[in-house]
């Protein structure tokens, strides 16, 4: 989880973004002033990550050691710039790898950073987001296609909104893997690869057409690339036509062998995969009728670099999604306000003792306050556990997946017995964390089941080791509230059987 800080407003400062693709890993570094950005510095790697899984999910050596190394380099091109002004992502391949995996590990420790592995749909927003950002209100209406190495993002917008995202199993990498592993180029082969890629987008196509769009731009290495091809054989002046797409399938299938593509134009790195990005090309060309596409060379690190400039600037897409996901689960939100004001009292109180990151913990609090009750929706009996399976599945903007599963846990935790089970699904480093701000919420929770309007229960926190002593600084305070006093009786025992204490102080 990245650590949000104050507006960056005013002082120029460094920021960066990492792109650990399928195909290539991707390192921007810009400098801002709070509003806009300058691209100071680019690092890209061929890596090839997708052609290095094998049937185990896991990376093979050679590729896990070509990934890590490559790390290392953007590592050493990253210091001195703050840890919070550093954002790193994984997309398609990252998503697959084995949970048990420990490249992941290996990776951020090479890095000398967090990274987080991103769902597809975010994946499409982030893309989305660096396609069109300062694009003004001409042609409002955009279509966005990012063929990677090993997953095809398509998303229909409005302006910088976008409205339909989808990311499909549709990459350069595996696509030419499975279609021409040996390296023979057949017309046949070629046929099926691209019926192949439109039969992956039937069920967007429908959707897609209906929605349209006043322009379609095409970004990533696989688009740029068959793009540098036309330019060179003078087949359009800007972008990607119909007629010159077809041109290059042709000038491909002269070719016997991914060995013999050695076309002006086009990066010596990018021609092993080369074939399977224009089979996929060309099929979405064909699912969504596409007459031109225009290209950008902007693509998923520029959306990171908004969207972190945004975070710095408490503009943080999470919380609107976290309020949008309120308001669509009907949430009792007046009651979730004060809940997550408790907890954030009490965390005050606990967190410097705990060795809590304060920032990134008060942020986790507030979002698992008001969101608890989503399962709600589904049935009181049990809502907690319909609360973090909702949270844990559903496309929450802006939020990685590891953000996803400390927000379920969270949320999963803040009643009835604690389930240290639930714990075995976030990354190790935030196992006690994730204890510590549970038994925070916990707190927070029974303070509030009464919910009594305005309450402000007048709580006093004194942590240990092992967990916390309270008080109340109201005389009889408690003894006035035999249903919160009851609840704390249970809570002793609730953590207990967790290796965790509460006491009440007399």
């Amino acid at each position: 989880m990245s650590t949000p800080i104050q507006s960056v407003e005013g002082s120029a400062r460094e920021i960066a973004a990492v792109d650990l693709g399928s195909n290539s890993f991707h390192l921007l570094v810009a400098r801002t002033d709070g509003r806009e950005i300058q691209v100071i510095d680019r690092l890209r790697e061929p890596v090839r990550l997708a052609a290095g899984v094998g049937p185990d999910r896991r990376l093979q050596p050679d590729v896990a050691q070509r990934a890590l190394a490559c790390l290392q380099r953007f590592g050493q091109r990253l210091r001195g710039i703050p840890p919070e002004c550093v954002r790193a992502v994984g997309t398609n391949t990252m998503r697959k790898l084995r949970r048990s995996s420990d490249f992941h590990v290996q990776a951020e420790a090479a890095l000398g950073h967090p990274i987080e592995v991103i769902s597809g749909l975010e994946e499409a927003r982030l893309v989305y987001g660096g396609v069109t950002h300062g694009m003004g209100r001409a042609r409002p209406r955009r279509l966005v296609v990012d063929i990677g190495g090993g997953s095809t993002e398509l998303i229909i917008g409005r302006h910088e909104t976008p409205r339909l995202m989808e990311s499909v199993s549709l990459g350069c990498v595996v696509h030419t893997q499975r279609f021409f592993e040996d390296g023979v180029i057949t017309a046949a082969r070629f046929k099926r690869a691209r019926l192949a890629a439109r039969v992956e987008l039937e069920f967007l196509e429908r959707r897609y057409r209906r929605a349209g769009w006043d322009v379609a731009i095409g970004s990533s290495g696989t688009i740029r690339g068959i793009w540098r091809v036309i330019l060179a054989n003078g087949w359009s002046d800007q972008h990607i036509t119909r007629e010159a797409l077809e041109k290059v399938v042709d000038l491909v299938l002269t070719r016997e062998h991914i060995d013999q593509i050695d076309f002006a134009g086009l990066r010596e790195d990018r021609r092993p995969v080369f074939v399977g990005g224009l089979a996929v090309l060309a099929g979405i060309f064909d699912s969504l009728a596409l007459k031109t596409l225009e290209t950008s060379d902007r693509a998923l690190r520029e959306g990171l670099v908004y969207d972190l400039l945004g975070r710095l600037s408490n503009h943080d897409v999470r919380d609107e999604a976290v309020q949008a996901m309120a308001r669509r689960y009907g949430v009792d939100q007046r009651h979730a306000a004060e809940l997550s004001r408790t907890a954030l009292r009490i965390l005050d109180q606990v967190g410097k003792t705990w060795g809590l990151d304060t920032r990134n913990a008060r942020q986790l609090l507030d979002w698992a306050a008001r969101l608890h009750e989503v399962g709600l929706a589904i049935t009181h009996n049990g809502y907690h556990k319909h609360s973090q399976y909702i949270l844990q599945h559903s496309d929450l903007q802006g939020f990685s997946q590891t953000d996803q599963k400390l927000l379920a846990a969270l949320v999963r935790l803040h009643r009835g017995r604690f389930a240290l089970e639930v714990l075995d699904e976030v990354p190790t480093a935030w196992v006690e964390p994730l204890k510590r701000m549970a038994m925070v919420l916990r707190l927070a929770y029974l303070l509030h089941r009464s919910r009594t309007p305005d309450l402000k229960p007048p709580v006093r926190v004194n942590p240990n080791r092992r967990g916390y002593e309270l008080s109340f600084t109201q005389k009889r305070w408690l003894e006035r509230h035999p249903l919160t006093q009851a609840d704390l009786e249970r809570e002793v025992e609730y953590l207990a059987a967790a290796q965790l204490r509460l006491k009440l102080a007399t």
